[in-house]
């Protein structure tokens, strides 16, 4: 089963996509900002400090020039305090613990005498504030969650337009070769099942792939009447032979995937010179069961709720520099769905 046939589906409804990028945001925003990259703040100054560090700090700092006497240095550590010094000295000199007394007074003398009666007054007691460390690790884990988001959001958007993307005209003397596939696609009639006397199909859908197109690969979404999701189908280049551009195809591969089942159908769609060569036959059979590509061949694909019928509407062989009947130079597809208790 591939991987995008579980997690697309999760992306055609806005709600779980909204969920899936927010919850994957966060958890490489969470590992980006505190694991990959974290902030480490060094040489703060004790203004950053919460209250009760200040405090500390202070204490310290009372202690330290009992023992050296250096003026110049207990200055400059009340002043990293900020405004909130007074009130720190007040508090601890109603409850010094291991300091001296008369340590906290020649402290409070030397403050004094440097910068002045007012530099003791007491102020209004700053509130402790957040460190710079985590301030800064939560811009980036915002940084990450915002960036996770938009590749998100913009991969998911790229994958589901990839076909019409992939399509778009652009300015150029010759068209493209996925140009030319998209001309002849829109002027293939396609079958009216009900005139068969057949249910309509889910849905129904014509594909070309035209040489050149070295990106081919199409798929479809199988979406009930009320908009459920039931699975998904489609077609790609399975095998190339020949070096050189543009790739010459020799198989393609058309599968099936249902939501009710665990296993992909997959069928391989062979020109005649890989189907009747043993070891490329035996190559491709190990990816799914080998049919020969002949026109209005069809070819029926089922899964335990879905029933795919592709039919070869067109198919060409190139003939440049190659063996015959060994590459193709253009395929046309119609695929066509149905319940399988819906087909006639």
């Amino acid at each position: 089963m591939r991987l995008s046939n579980l997690i697309l589906p999760l992306f055609r409804t806005p709600q779980w996509a909204a969920l899936v990028g927010v919850v994957l945001g966060l958890l490489i925003g969470l590992l980006i900002g505190w694991v990959i990259w974290p902030v480490e703040w060094v040489n703060a100054t004790p203004d950053k400090l919460s209250q009760r560090f200040q405090e500390d700090y202070l204490r310290m700092a009372i202690h330290t020039y009992r023992n050296n006497q250096d003026v110049e240095q207990a200055v400059r550590r009340w002043q990293d305090i900020g405004p909130n010094a007074p009130n720190l000295l007040n508090a601890i000199a109603q409850q010094p613990g291991d300091l001296r007394p008369n340590w906290i007074l020649g402290y409070k003398k030397a403050i004094e005498e440097s910068l002045g009666p007012a530099a003791l007054e007491p102020g209004q007691a700053a509130e402790p504030t957040p460190t710079a460390t985590r301030q800064n690790r939560t811009w980036l884990i915002v940084l990450g969650l915002v960036l996770t988001l938009g590749v998100l959001g913009g991969a998911g958007y790229l994958y589901l337009l990839r076909p019409r993307l992939r399509k778009v005209p652009q300015a150029s003397a010759e068209p493209s070769a996925a140009q030319k596939a998209q001309v002849i696609t829109k002027s293939t009639a396609r079958t009216d099942y009900a005139k068969m006397g057949l249910a309509p199909p889910i849905t129904q859908n014509m594909t070309t792939y035209v040489l050149g197109d070295d990106l081919y690969d199409e798929s479809f979404s199988i979406d009930a009447p009320n908009g459920d999701f039931l699975g998904e189908y489609g077609v790609g280049i399975s095998k190339t032979i020949l070096p050189g551009e543009p790739k010459k195809v020799t198989a393609m591969e058309v599968w099936l995937f249902d939501k009710n089942d665990i296993k992909t159908a997959t069928k391989v769609l062979m020109t005649p010179h890989a189907y009747h060569n043993p070891a490329t036959f035996a190559e491709l059979e190990a990816k799914g069961e080998p049919v020969l590509l002949r026109k209005q061949e069809q070819i029926l694909l089922e899964t335990a709720t879905l029933q795919l019928l592709v039919t070869v509407v067109d198919v060409e062989y190139g003939k440049d520099g190659a063996p015959e009947n060994s590459y193709l130079e253009r395929l046309t597809l119609e695929m066509a769905v149905w319940r399988r208790e819906q087909t006639s």
